[in-house]
C-alpha cells in the first residue's frame, strides 16, 4: 500500500504522502496463569504425559524471559 501511494506521489498522481507508520495490536496467545503453570510443573509430571524434556526446557526458558510463544493445541489442552 505505502509502494502504491509512493508510487502515485512520485509521478504527480498525489499532492502530499504520509510516512507515518501504521499502528499494529497483537494479541498474545500465552497468558501469566499459563507461564506459571508452566513454570511449576516438574520435569516429572511432564514425562507422564508424554511429552520430551527439550520441550518443557523451551517453553520454561521462554516463559522465564517473558517472551512471546505459542503452543500447540494438544499441548494447551492438557496443561
Amino acid at each position: 500500500m505505502r509502494t502504491r501511494e509512493l508510487d502515485q506521489y512520485l509521478v504527480e498522481k498525489m499532492r502530499a504522502i504520509d510516512f507515518s507508520k501504521p499502528v499494529y495490536s497483537v494479541e498474545r496467545q500465552d497468558s501469566e496463569e499459563t507461564r506459571q503453570k508452566i513454570l511449576s510443573i516438574s520435569y516429572s509430571e511432564w514425562k507422564k504425559m508424554v511429552f520430551s524434556k527439550g520441550a518443557l526446557h523451551y517453553m520454561k526458558k521462554n516463559a522465564e524471559a517473558g517472551k512471546p510463544f505459542n503452543l500447540n493445541t494438544h499441548v494447551r489442552e492438557r496443561l
